[in-house]
This record gives structure tokens, C-alpha cells and sequence, in this order.
């Protein structure tokens, strides 16, 4: 009974559980369990039957796939309190891509059958499981226009303008990059080199600095007017 009542400790600080009341979670911790990945460590790889999902307590993973001729295309990374899975598990396909843990990472798999019983048990449950496939689609929506709409100067700044305040008169801001720069420019869809030619041109142009990944944006203002 102590493993269960473990789980169930890290599912109620998980967004997707934390509304549950004690019995829910109960249930749902009966079905999950620990994944401890080291770094570099595969979870599955693309093909794997999707058997559960994983929600990732602390640390972060990659969702990638590679090309034929061996180039790896990094679709999403997932961080503490996030979860990938779900929409393959409904979808009774194999991954379309592997997951890789970029740093030792502690997850939680919970079960298929566990989710389809706590779904059928409680509808809204099933409403919030909905609820997150929908902003999953959001954001891959919003990733395919900033793909093909926006230059790769401007995916590099937007990128780091998510960390900044919106007040014109805020000052400097550190942003840490959360990966190593060649996962990230993957994630951005442009070469390592591209991404290390564009952070170059906003040193020159003093909006930033870089040191190793943390970049201090100097100037906020002047960072949004070059994005546009």
C-alpha cells in the first residue's frame, strides 16, 4: 500500500489531478508508476504501443522523431507538470515520435485502463482530459503559423520575449534557456548554426548577452521592434 499512496502524492500537485477528491486519486494511483530516466536515457522510441501517458514530476524530455537522413526534428519539450501521451493513448495508434529525457528525469505512467475507468466513472475528469488535449492543439497550431509565417529571427526572438514582462519601462531580464542551444533551434526549426548567427546579431546590436544559456535581454523595447 505504500507505493500507491507515494504516487498519489505527486498526482495531486499534477495539474490534471489536482481537482480530484481522495478516492479519485486513490484509483488512479493504483494504476500509475515511477519512471526514473537518466539522462539521455529513451523512454520509448517511435513505433512503441502507447500503452498510458506520462506526466513529468521534475526534469525535462524531448519529443523527436528523425528524418531519413538522419536529422533529428525536435517537435515539443516537456517540463514539470506537463503530460504527452494522451492524444496517442485515445487514438489507439504507436508513438509517432520517441521521447528522450534531456536530464535525470522522475515521471509518472499511469495506466490506459485506469483512465478510461476513471473517465466513464467521472465526467468531468473526462472534461479536464479534454480540456488538455485542447490546449495541446492550441499551442501546435500557433507553432505551425509561427513555422510558416514568421522569419527565424523573429521565432528566436519570440521565443525569448515569452520571459519578459510587457511593461515598456521593465529593465533587463535574464531568460534561461531551458535545453542546450542545438535542441532548441531544433525545436525552433533552424539549423544550430542559424540560431547561433541570429543570437550573434542581437549581441552585436546590444539587445542581449549571452552567457552560456542564460541570455540577459538589455532591452526589452528595442528586442520587440526588431522581432517586428
Amino acid at each position: 500500500m505504500r507505493e500507491p499512496i507515494h504516487h498519489r502524492a505527486f498526482l495531486a500537485n499534477l495539474p490534471l489531478f489536482k481537482e480530484l477528491e481522495a478516492e479519485e486519486l486513490d484509483r488512479i494511483a493504483a494504476g500509475t508508476r515511477q519512471v526514473h530516466a537518466a539522462r539521455g536515457e529513451l523512454l520509448f522510441h517511435k513505433g512503441d504501443p502507447c500503452e498510458g501517458f506520462h506526466g513529468v514530476v521534475y526534469g525535462q524530455v524531448k519529443l523527436a522523431f528523425s528524418s531519413p537522413g538522419g536529422e533529428e526534428k525536435v517537435l515539443e519539450l516537456m517540463g514539470p507538470g506537463q503530460f504527452f501521451g494522451q492524444a496517442v493513448l485515445f487514438a489507439d495508434k504507436p508513438y509517432p515520435v520517441y521521447a528522450q529525457a534531456l536530464v535525470d528525469t522522475l515521471l509518472l505512467y499511469v495506466s490506459k485502463q485506469v483512465i478510461f475507468d476513471e473517465i466513464e466513472r467521472e465526467p468531468l475528469f473526462a472534461r479536464r482530459v479534454i480540456s488538455g488535449l485542447s490546449r495541446r492543439l492550441h499551442d501546435m497550431v500557433i507553432d505551425v503559423e509561427a513555422f510558416t509565417l514568421r522569419s527565424a529571427s523573429q521565432r528566436v526572438v519570440g521565443y525569448l520575449l515569452r520571459e519578459v514582462p510587457l511593461e515598456a519601462d521593465c529593465g533587463p531580464v535574464e531568460v534561461a534557456l531551458p535545453t542546450t542551444k542545438s535542441v532548441l533551434a531544433s525545436r525552433l526549426n533552424i539549423t544550430p548554426q542559424h540560431f547561433s548567427r541570429i543570437l550573434h546579431d542581437l549581441i552585436v546590436a546590444r539587445l542581449i548577452r549571452v552567457d552560456g544559456r542564460s541570455v540577459v535581454v538589455l532591452d526589452p523595447e528595442g528586442l520587440r521592434r526588431y522581432e517586428a
